[in-house]
Parts: C-alpha cells; sequence; structure tokens
C-alpha cells in the first residue's frame, strides 16, 4: 500500500534533526553489553511529520511490511525525547504485529537530545510542556494514523516510559478510545502547577481504562508508598487497572541501554504488556 497517497503529508516530508539521531547526549555512552538492536527486517520504520494544533509534529513510525489497518500503539517517550531506545520500541512492536508511533512531545519547548545535563533537560524543557499540549498532540497523532487508513479504528493502545508512563496513566483517563494501557515506572504523585496539574493519583478513582504500572521497588524517585497509595486507590473500581512491582528493582528497568537495566524483569514486564493487550481487545494483527 503507498500510504503516502492516503495522507495529507508525505510520510518522508519531515524534519531530520527534529528526531534525534541515535542516543540523547545525557545518555552516553550507553552500555553495549545489554543494549538490544532491533532491525527492519520484516517492518517499515520511518520518521513522519503529523499536523498538530498548527504545527508539525516529529514523530517516529514503525508497523509491519505486509498488510494494512493495524492495531495502533502510542509510545510515549522518557525524559530524553525520541532517542534510539524509543524508536527500538517502536521497532519491536512492529514486529509483534502493530502500528506504533512515538510522537516527539517536546518538539515546541526545545531539543533534549543534545543536552548533557537531566537537571537541565528537566529544567529548561521538561518542566515547560503542558499537559493540556500533550493530550492535544496524542489526540492529533491517534486522527492522523486513522486518517490515513494505516491504524484500525477502535484498536488503540498506549505505553510509555518514566516521564512517559505518567503520561499514559493520564492519556488512559483523556481518551476513552484507548482499550489499554501499559505505564513503565511513571511518576505516580508531585508537585501540580498550571501545566502539569494532574498526576495518576488523581484520576485513578475515575479510570475507566484498564492499565498496567510497572514499578520497581527500588526505585528511589517513586517510593514503595506512592506505588501502593496508587495501587488502593484503583481497588474496587471499574478500570481493571493492575501494578506489578519487582523486588530489589531500580527505576529504567526496561532502559537496555543504561546500568539501571534488569533484564529478567525488563522481559516479564515485556511479556506482561503484550499479554496484557491481547486480553484487553488489542491482539497483534
Amino acid at each position: 500500500m503507498d500510504q503516502s497517497n492516503n495522507t495529507d503529508i508525505s510520510r518522508r516530508d519531515f524534519l531530520a534533526a527534529a528526531i534525534a539521531t541515535g542516543f540523547a547526549l545525557a545518555v552516553r555512552p550507553v552500555n553495549a553489553q545489554t543494549l538490544i538492536h532491533t532491525d527492519t527486517a520484516g517492518i517499515v520504520a520511518d520518521n513522519v511529520r503529523i499536523p498538530a494544533a498548527g504545527a508539525m509534529l516529529p514523530a517516529y513510525m514503525a508497523h509491519p511490511e505486509q498488510g494494512e489497518h493495524w492495531p495502533l500503539i502510542l509510545v510515549v517517550q522518557e525524559i530524553f525525547g525520541v532517542h534510539e531506545h524509543i524508536k527500538d520500541v517502536c521497532r519491536r512492536l512492529a514486529k509483534l504485529g502493530y502500528l506504533a508511533i512515538a510522537p516527539e512531545l517536546f518538539f515546541r519547548q526545545g531539543d533534549v537530545s543534545n543536552l548533557k545535563d537531566m537537571n537541565e533537560i528537566v529544567s529548561t524543557v521538561v518542566s515547560k510542556v503542558p499537559d493540556a499540549q500533550v493530550m492535544s498532540d496524542l489526540d492529533a497523532t491517534v486522527a492522523w494514523a486513522e486518517r490515513s487508513g494505516m491504524a484500525q479504528p477502535g484498536r488503540l493502545g498506549i505505553t510509555g516510559f518514566c516521564w512517559g508512563g505518567r503520561i499514559t496513566w493520564l492519556y488512559t483517563a483523556h481518551n476513552p478510545e484507548i482499550k489499554a494501557g501499559v505505564a513503565w515506572y511513571g511518576r505516580l504523585e508531585g508537585n501540580r502547577n498550571g501545566l502539569q496539574p494532574t498526576y495518576p493519583i488523581d484520576i485513578a478513582g475515575d479510570l475507566k481504562v484498564p492499565v498496567l504500572g510497572l514499578y520497581g521497588g527500588a526505585d528511589s524517585g517513586i517510593p514503595q508508598e506512592s506505588v501502593e497509595r496508587m495501587r488502593q486507590a484503583l481497588k474496587g473500581k471499574n478500570s481493571g487497572s493492575e501494578i506489578v512491582v519487582y523486588p530489589d528493582t531500580p527505576h529504567a528497568f526496561f532502559a537496555d541501554y543504561r546500568p539501571s537495566y534488569r533484564k529478567e524483569a525488563a522481559e516479564d514486564g515485556w511479556q506482561r504488556l503484550r499479554a496484557w493487550f491481547a486480553a484487553h481487545g488489542l491482539p497483534p494483527a
């Protein structure tokens, strides 16, 4: 299928600089011993631009080489932007039979890929990204994918990591079309402000979409007390959400390019993601 004929913009019409090449400077050098690289055999992977609120939103997209109308999984970045690890996750999902799209949700506020200090990334870019903007850009991504004919309407999921884990919880509450979400070590509570007024704990009681939360028991940034409060807030509600905690496991345990990577927990989490999506109306094509 020639998808460029079915979209308002060509898939190859993009700003290359808007999507990171390789890994963000803040995480280099990467841990080469555990790094996973997923090739493009049998899939199509490309940078794209998506019309969103008067701008062209850069994104990375991957889908199977054969077929069409795939279930769509939104992939939400860490604080390091859509760098190689997030792109690789998209390719892994495409290998399974999904259309995976990771929009660059910081692009209006700045390029984090060339910043070396994590505190600088947060203070100069991430802290300035409004939740409302993120929700709108994810809405635009879904609309574009469905309008193109690539995404099968009604078969939509989301997964995200760290910063993207929090967004995963929030977007499942925002978009009633979502079938299921998988949030990897996303912050559940925090300091609210005008740009980020809501945390997952705030929407837990009203959540109607099943979310699987994957957390590390030794995550220094997300205390177990916070995880337990979220678990209790979800208990007895209608979403069917669950939280899994891996004991003695740090933050970012899925990030195979970092020293925090824990192979057993990462592989178990990935299998749980696959089973969660399949059990909630999102089996791969």
